[in-house]
């Protein structure tokens, strides 16, 4: 629960006043520690009450040592009590009377009104997209796709021919287990290269191809390829 701006205000003297802070309990009283001082105020004790904030109630006043008592609405406060806009609260019969006000929040400012946003002019579509150094119509191609073929096809034959004659050198180990190794890195590392195409197929029945280092760029060039003829990105 938030604090809602208050103050406290001497009724046979409007003009003074004492703001409340949340953070901070108003103490109420005749000796001079207090951060209310009445001290010109018979009936008042030198700690008499104090006004405070609870999170879970709002503002509260509460009788704090007080002789003669403290009122809020004329009744003694037994407990503390919460307080309520226009709320009087008496130190003592026939002694100084405050009475709670809360402050009306101040409105946010009117946010300045937006420009209108403007309105987006359609791209207009390509007619002809470049493919290997080539200007391709857009209108004479019927399909674009992707293939993912092997750098090395022949890795595999060559890594086996590599590990069967290698079987010469068991004898060694030095030699052998090294020379498996380096094998088997090799055809790992060649065998996952792979080359990326975009195979373009036309209405005449010739395919154009340009090859891409990642499969990512070749995707984006065949998605929008497809975009300008009226297919699919998903397309097969």
């Amino acid at each position: 629960m938030s604090a809602p701006a208050a103050r406290l205000v001497l009724a046979s003297d409007p003009s003074k006043a004492a703001p409340l802070d949340p953070a901070q309990p108003l103490t109420i009283g005749r000796a001079s520690g207090n951060r209310l001082r009445l001290a010109s105020h018979g009936p008042v004790s030198d700690h008499h009450a104090v006004v405070r904030f609870s999170r879970s109630q709002g503002w509260l006043v509460c009788d704090w040592q007080s002789r003669d008592g403290t009122f809020l609405e004329g009744q003694r406060l037994q407990h503390c009590r919460r307080l309520e806009d226009g709320d009087e609260i008496q130190l003592g019969p026939g002694g100084p009377v405050l009475r709670f006000e809360l402050l009306a929040a101040a409105s946010p400012p009117a946010a300045a009104p937006q420009p209108a946003a403007p309105i987006p002019t359609p791209a207009r579509a390509p007619t002809s997209v470049e493919v290997d150094g080539q200007s391709v119509a857009v209108a004479t191609i019927r399909s674009a796709a992707v293939q993912s073929l092997p750098q090395h096809p022949h890795i595999f034959s060559w890594w086996l021919l590599l590990c069967l004659g290698g079987l010469l050198l068991l004898p060694f180990p030095l030699l052998f287990w090294p020379l498996q190794l380096a094998a088997l890195a090799g055809w790992i590392l060649l065998g996952s290269r792979k080359q990326h195409r975009l195979v373009l197929v036309l209405r005449d029945g010739r395919a154009l191809r340009h090859s891409f280092a990642n499969r990512r760029t070749a995707l984006a060039h065949r998605n929008g390829i497809r975009k300008a003829i009226g297919q699919g990105a998903d397309a097969p």
